[in-house]
């Protein structure tokens, strides 16, 4: 197997509060497009409150109008109440799921499937990830600008990323599926043996967040966690560069397994 580059060691990472205190709110937002998501579940889940406090409203009013009765009703009601309950429950459909799925295909045609963003940016930080149990290994292209050459960069859950520019990551699987998700991006994509996907983000600013999975995929699947780091552009280009150096040396041809890179696929 090939050697991860110093610094590139497993890590753990805690994504509780600062405080240790567990909450129900989103991780935070790390992601240039992240709002996008974010407004959208949140408008999502204001409607779904309001309909609740009128649903148990209505509940309440009925109980109290009909506390004498002294046998429930025989049949479902008559065809005018029939039809405005369906037609309620067809409304709050069309509203609420209406709205997600508006939202959803937006947010996917304008971001997360619109591959030309990446494609067209010349800073664009290109990745391929190696999903296996149970680690995510990932290799960076070195000054050739090629991948599976000698100066190619192998980290070992350990994602390093320039911040405010495009991550173009491409990944596979060599044994099950698994889940690559970046919770404070708003990404997750499957690694599927024999397929190679791909999705992309941008980090809005510097900073270390967590690296899991999210598809069940063994015995250790709790232990499938990596960091990803956000640096400035000069740290990351000083890394990268230091790394590509201690990658030409300790080159070992041989080495078969360590050679799993492919060729770029561009869209």
């Amino acid at each position: 197997m090939s050697t991860p580059v110093e610094g590139s060691s497993p890590v753990s990472t805690d994504t509780e509060a600062p405080s240790g205190l567990k909450t129900l709110a989103l991780p935070e937002n790390a992601s240039t497009h992240g709002p996008r998501i974010d407004a959208l579940l949140g408008w999502s889940h204001r409607f779904e409150a309001g309909l609740a406090v009128i649903a148990l409203g209505w509940m309440l009013i009925a109980v109290w109008r009909f506390r004498g009765a002294r046998r429930a009703a025989s049949d479902g009601g008559t065809k005018r109440s029939i039809a405005f309950v369906l037609g309620l429950a067809l409304t709050t459909f069309l509203i609420v799921d209406g709205t997600l799925l508006v939202g959803s295909e937006g947010y996917l045609r304008d971001v997360l499937w619109n591959l030309q963003v990446p494609a067209e940016d010349p800073r664009t930080v290109r990745i391929e990830i190696n999903a296996h149990q149970w680690s995510w290994e990932a290799r960076y292209a070195g000054e050739d600008g090629r991948f599976n050459t000698p100066d190619d960069v192998v980290t070992w859950n350990d994602l390093r990323v320039p911040a405010g520019v495009p991550v173009w990551v491409q990944l596979v699987s060599t044994d099950v599926v698994h889940g690559f998700s970046l919770p404070h991006f708003r990404v997750k994509v499957d690694a599927i043996p024999g397929r190679v996907n791909q999705t992309w983000f941008q980090a809005e600013r510097e900073g270390t967040w967590e690296v899991a999975c999210y598809q069940h995929c063994g015995t250790s699947h709790y232990r499938m966690r990596g960091e990803l780091r956000a640096l400035s552009s000069e740290a990351y280009a000083a890394w990268l560069r230091e790394a590509g150096r201690q990658a030409l040396q300790a080159y070992d041809a041989d080495d078969v397994a360590a050679h799993w890179g492919w060729d770029w696929r561009t869209p």
